[in-house]
C-alpha cells in the first residue's frame, strides 16, 4: 500500500451518483452527465431522445460512466505522491480466519431466511460480523490490506460496526479513508495531524491542525473532534470549547455541551456552572443534569439542601417512615438549577417538581437524612400520603444516572415478584449491576416470568451468556415450543440467543432440532417451525465456535450438525 490508490467504491445500491462529465466531454459521449444518462434510460427512448441519438450510444456512454465510477477518480491535473501508509506491526490473520473474513463481508444482511418472519435453518453470517471483528480485535491481529476497502464499506452501513472496525482496520484503515469521501466517518474520532499518516510527529503540528479544523470544519466534524479530545485529553476540550463558546449558535452549543459527558470532572463545573444562565433553555438543562452527576457540585449541594427538607423521616409515626413535602412552588433558583416548571400532560406539578429534585441529588446524601440506613433499608421504609410511587421513581432513575450499584440493587426488586408489582422495565437499573449479579437476575426473573418480558433484560446481559443464564433461555424455549405456539413470538430472544450462548450449548441444544410430536391443540406446523429455529441455532452456535478456533489458528471440523 505504497501507492497512491484509487478511491474504493462501495456496493452499488448506496453509491454515490458517478462523476461528471470530463474538460473533453462531447454530448453523447463518453462524458455526458450520469443523470442525464439515467432520466433518459427510465423515460424510454419512446418519451425522450437519448443522449447521443441511439440506444446503443446510450449504452455505450452509461458503461464508460461506470467503468469511470469503479475506478473512482475525477480527471484532474496530476498531484504530488500520496504519503505511503503507516506500518501496522499486529500480527497476520490466520489463513482460516482470513478467508472467514471474507466469507462474512460477503454476506448480505439477513442472510438466514427469505421471509418476513420466518428466517430458515441458516446462520446469519451478516449478524456474526460484530462478533468476528471483537474476536479479531482481542487477539490483536490486522485487517489484511486487501480487505480495508470492503471493511470501510461496511461500517459506513453499519454504525453498529464502526468501532471495531476502525480498531481492527488500525492506522491503514485511517490512511486509506482519507481518499474517499465516503469514508469520512472514520476520521471523525482522529485528531487530525499533517502529513495524513495518522499519526504527529509534532505538538505544535497537532495543536494547529486541531484549531483549524475546529474553526473551519463542518459541525459533525467539530462535534466527533471536541469528543475525541475529551476521550484523551478533558482539559483540553474544555479549553477549545470555552473559546467560542459565545460565538455559536444555540443549538450548536446544546450539542457541544453533550460531548462534555466524556471525561466529566470536577474542573469542568465553573463552565457548566455559568452555562446555567444560557439565553437558551436546553443548555441550560443539560448544563445542570452534567453538574447534577458530579456529586462534589455546588449545585447538587443545593439540590440535596432542597430535596432534604421534601423528604424526611416521618415525625407522626411510632414505627420508621417516610415523610414526603413535595415543593409549593418552582422559584427561579429551581428552574436556574434545571428544574422544569412545567409538567407533561397528566402530570401533578408538586410531583413533577419533587421528582426533579430527588433525581439530582446525590444519593450518598440519603443515608444521613434517614439515620445512616442502607439503601436497601431506606428502600424499604413506607411512604406517607401515598407517594412512594413519584419517590422511587426518583431514585431508580438517580441509580442509574449516577451508576449508584447499592441503590439499583434496592430499587430493581426481586426477580421473581409478580409482574403486577414489578417494573415495567427493570433493564436500566440492571445494567448498573455487576455483570454476574445482572446474569443471576436474569435467569430467576426468565425461570419465574418466562421469555415475553425478557428481551429487554436479555438485551444488557453480557456476552456470551453463563451457563444459569443460557440455560434458563434454553428451557423456556422449550416450555415454548411444547406449548404448541409458533416460534415467530420469540423471534427476538432466539436471535440473541444465537449471538449470547456460549458455543458449547450447541450439543445440549442439538436434540432440540429435530421435528417433535405435535402436542394436542398446538397450531399446526409449529413443530417444524420451532425445529428449523433450534436447528438455525445450533449452527450459528456451531459456526461461531470454529470462528473462534480460526482465530487461535486452530483447525476445524467444518460441518455443523445435519438437521434431522
Amino acid at each position: 500500500m505504497n501507492e497512491k490508490p484509487q478511491t474504493a467504491t462501495t456496493t452499488e445500491a448506496s453509491a454515490p451518483e458517478p462523476p461528471g462529465p470530463g474538460p473533453q466531454s462531447k454530448p453523447g459521449g463518453p462524458g455526458t452527465a450520469w443523470g442525464e444518462l439515467v432520466s433518459a434510460a427510465l423515460l424510454g427512448t419512446e418519451r425522450r431522445s437519448p443522449p447521443g441519438g441511439s440506444v446503443t450510444a446510450l449504452l455505450a456512454a452509461a458503461a464508460v460512466e461506470t467503468v469511470r465510477h469503479r475506478a473512482g477518480l475525477l480527471p484532474a491535473r496530476a498531484g504530488a505522491r500520496a504519503d505511503p501508509a503507516p506500518e501496522d506491526a499486529r500480527p497476520p490473520l490466520p489463513a482460516a480466519a482470513a478467508r472467514r473474513l471474507t466469507t462474512l463481508l460477503d454476506a448480505p444482511s439477513g442472510s438466514a431466511g427469505s421471509g418476513a418472519g420466518r428466517r430458515g435453518p441458516t446462520p446469519d453470517l451478516a449478524e456474526l460480523l460484530p462478533q468476528w471483528l471483537a474476536g479479531a480485535n482481542e487477539f490483536g491481529y490486522r485487517a489484511p490490506a486487501a480487505q480495508l476497502p470492503a471493511l470501510l464499506d461496511a461500517a459506513r452501513s453499519r454504525t453498529d460496526l464502526r468501532p471495531e472496525t476502525m480498531r481492527f482496520a488500525g492506522p491503514r484503515g485511517l490512511w486509506l479513508a482519507r481518499f474517499n469521501p465516503d469514508w469520512k466517518f472514520a476520521l471523525r474520532n482522529t485528531v487530525p495531524v499533517r502529513g495524513g499518516t495518522g499519526t504527529a510527529t509534532d505538538t505544535s503540528e497537532t495543536e494547529a491542525a486541531v484549531r483549524e479544523l475546529w474553526q473551519e470544519g463542518l459541525f459533525a466534524e467539530r462535534v466527533s473532534l471536541l469528543t475525541s479530545l475529551r476521550r484523551r485529553d478533558p482539559s483540553a476540550g474544555l479549553e477549545l470549547l470555552a473559546g467560542t463558546w459565545t460565538s455559536e449558535r444555540a443549538e450548536d452549543r446544546l450539542m457541544f455541551l453533550d460531548s462534555l459527558r466524556e471525561g466529566l470532572c470536577p474542573a469542568d463545573e465553573p463552565f457548566l456552572e455559568q452555562a446555567l444562565t444560557d439565553r437558551s433553555r436546553t443548555v441550560r438543562a443539560t448544563a445542570a443534569e452534567l453538574l447534577s452527576n458530579l456529586p462534589s457540585s455546588a449545585l447538587a449541594a443545593r439540590m440535596a439542601s432542597r430535596a432534604r427538607t421534601c423528604v424526611t423521616l416521618d415525625p407522626l409515626t411510632t414505627a420508621p417512615g417516610i415523610a414526603v413535602e413535595a415543593p409549593h412552588e418552582c422559584d427561579a433558583a429551581m428552574q436556574r438549577d434545571g428544574v422544569v416548571p412545567k409538567p407533561p400532560a397528566g402530570r401533578g406539578e408538586r410531583a413533577w417538581w419533587l421528582v426533579q429534585l430527588v433525581e439530582a441529588t446525590p444519593l450518598a446524601a440519603w443515608s444521613g437524612q434517614f439515620g445512616g440506613r442502607s439503601a436497601g433499608e431506606i428502600a424499604a421504609l413506607p411512604v406517607a400520603d401515598e407517594w412512594k410511587q413519584d419517590l422511587h421513581t426518583a431514585w431508580r432513575r438517580a441509580a442509574v444516572r449516577q451508576r449508584d450499584t447499592e441503590w439499583a440493587r434496592a430499587m430493581i426488586g426481586a426477580p421473581a415478584a409478580p409482574l403486577a408489582e414489578a417494573l415495567s422495565d427493570p433493564a436500566p437499573l440492571l445494567a448498573v449491576l455487576p455483570e454476574a449479579e445482572r446474569a443471576a437476575w436474569a435467569a430467576r426473573f426468565i425461570e419465574a416470568h418466562g421469555l415475553s418480558e425478557a428481551f429487554h433484560v436479555l438485551e444488557v446481559c453480557a456476552v456470551p451468556w453463563g451457563e444459569p443464564l443460557g440455560r434458563a433461555v434454553v428451557d423456556s424455549l422449550e416450555i415454548a415450543r411444547d406449548a404448541g405456539s409458533y416460534p415467530w413470538r420469540f423471534s427476538g430472544v432466539m436471535g440473541l440467543a444465537e449471538r449470547c450462548l456460549s458455543p458449547s450449548d450447541a450439543v445440549r441444544l442439538a436434540p432440540l432440532a429435530a421435528v417433535p410430536d405435535e402436542p394436542e391443540g398446538g397450531s399446526p406446523g409449529a413443530g417444524t417451525y420451532w425445529a428449523e429455529a433450534f436447528h438455525r441455532m445450533v449452527s450459528t452456535l456451531h459456526l461461531r465456535g470454529v470462528m473462534r478456533a480460526e482465530l487461535r489458528g486452530e483447525t476445524t471440523e467444518s460441518g455443523p450438525p445435519a438437521m434431522g
